[in-house]
C-alpha cells in the first residue's frame, strides 16, 4: 500500500500533459533523452527535468549503454497500474496520436541511417563476407522465375541440378546425356520433386537423337569442353532449335590445369572469349555475346564464361 505522501507525488507527476506524453512514448519504446527531445520538439533541460521527476516517483527507470542512457516505463507496482489506467483513458487523444507518428518517423530515419552507415562501412569487403541466405543456387532459382515458360533442352546434364531448376519454370525439358546412370538419377530426383515435364534422352551432344526445331532454348552448361568437336556440338544445338531460338553456353575460360583431362574427362582446357564467340557464329548463331561470369574462389580459381546466341529466323 502506498503512503499518502507517495500517492500525492505520483498524482502530481501525472498531472502534467508533457509527462503523460513522455510516459505514453516510453510505454511503447525504450528511448533516449535525445529521442524524446526530437519527438516532442523540446529542449534538453526540460526533458531532463521531467525524466528526473518520473524516476523519483518510480514510473520510469533508466539504463546506460555506452554513452547513451535509455529510459523506459516501470511495468509493475501500484504506480504502474494507475499509469496504465490514465494512459488507456487518453489513448485516443490528438497529442498521443501525433507523438506516435513522430516516433515512427524517427525510428524509420534511424533505421535508414544505420543501414546506410553499415553498408558504407562494409562496401569494400561486402562481396567477401558470408551472408545468410546468399547462395548462387538461390540466385539462379530466383532469376529463372523470369525465364519464359517454353521448351528447353539441357545438353549434357551433369548432376542434373540445373535441369531440375529449369523444369520448375519450363513447359518441358529434354535432358540429354551419354550416361544412363546420370539420367536414371535425374528421373529419380524429378519423381521425388513431383516434376513430370522432364524427358530423358540417352545420346551424345555431338549427335543428338532429336528432331529438328523442337525446342526454344538449348543449354550447354559445362558440357562443351567434353565435346571432341565443339563446332559439331554447337551445330547440333542450332539444329534442334526453332528459328529465333536461344542458346546458353556456360563453360570454362582457357586454363592450364591439364589434370582435368584424365580426372574429369575434359577434352578442351576451356575457351577464350574470342574463340567461343567465333564457334557460336560459325554454327549460325546471331547476336552472340560472351562475357566472363565468375571466378572460383578456391584454387586453381577457374574462370567461368557465359555465352548466348540466337538462331537466325
Amino acid at each position: 500500500m502506498m503512503e499518502l505522501a507517495s500517492t500525492s507525488r505520483l498524482l502530481k507527476a501525472l498531472a502534467d500533459e508533457t509527462r503523460l506524453r513522455i510516459l505514453n512514448l516510453l510505454g511503447r519504446e525504450e528511448l533516449t533523452g535525445t529521442d524524446l527531445m526530437e519527438i516532442l520538439n523540446m529542449g534538453q533541460s526540460r526533458i531532463s527535468t521531467h525524466l528526473t521527476l518520473l524516476k523519483e516517483v518510480g514510473l520510469v527507470r533508466d539504463r546506460r549503454a555506452g554513452r547513451r542512457v535509455y529510459y523506459t516505463v516501470v511495468q509493475n507496482g501500484s504506480a504502474s497500474d494507475l499509469l496504465s489506467q490514465v494512459l488507456e483513458e487518453n489513448s485516443g487523444s490528438t497529442e498521443f496520436a501525433s507523438d506516435v507518428a513522430s516516433l515512427e518517423d524517427l525510428q524509420h530515419r534511424q533505421h535508414t541511417n544505420e543501414s546506410r552507415s553499415f553498408f558504407d562501412r562494409v562496401a569494400a569487403t561486402f562481396g567477401d563476407q558470408v551472408l545468410p541466405g546468399r547462395t548462387w543456387e538461390g540466385l539462379c532459382r530466383a532469376l529463372l522465375r523470369l525465364a519464359p515458360r517454353v521448351r528447353y533442352a539441357d545438353l549434357g546434364i551433369g548432376d542434373g541440378l540445373l535441369t531440375m531448376m529449369v523444369a520448375e519454370v519450363a513447359e518441358s525439358v529434354t535432358a540429354v546425356d551419354i550416361s544412363p546412370k546420370m539420367l536414371d538419377l535425374l528421373r529419380q530426383r524429378a519423381k521425388t520433386k513431383g516434376l513430370s515435364n522432364i524427358e530423358t534422352v540417352e545420346g551424345e551432344i555431338e549427335a543428338l537423337p532429336l528432331e529438328d526445331g523442337i525446342v526454344d532454348v538449348a543449354i550447354l552448361s559445362q558440357a562443351l569442353h567434353h565435346a571432341v568437336e565443339p563446332s559439331v556440338c554447337l551445330a547440333e544445338a542450332a539444329r534442334i532449335l526453332v528459328p529465333g531460338g536461344r542458346l546458353l553456353v556456360i563453360d570454362l575460360h582457357t586454363h592450364t590445369e591439364d589434370w582435368v583431362r584424365e580426372k574429369l574427362q575434359h577434352r578442351h582446357l576451356g575457351f577464350s572469349e574470342s574463340a567461343l564467340s567465333s564457334l557460336l557464329q560459325e554454327a549460325g548463331f546471331e547476336s552472340v555475346h560472351v562475357q566472363r561470369a565468375a571466378r572460383d574462389p578456391h584454387p586453381p580459381h577457374f574462370l567461368t564464361l557465359v555465352a548466348t546466341g540466337t538462331k537466325a529466323r
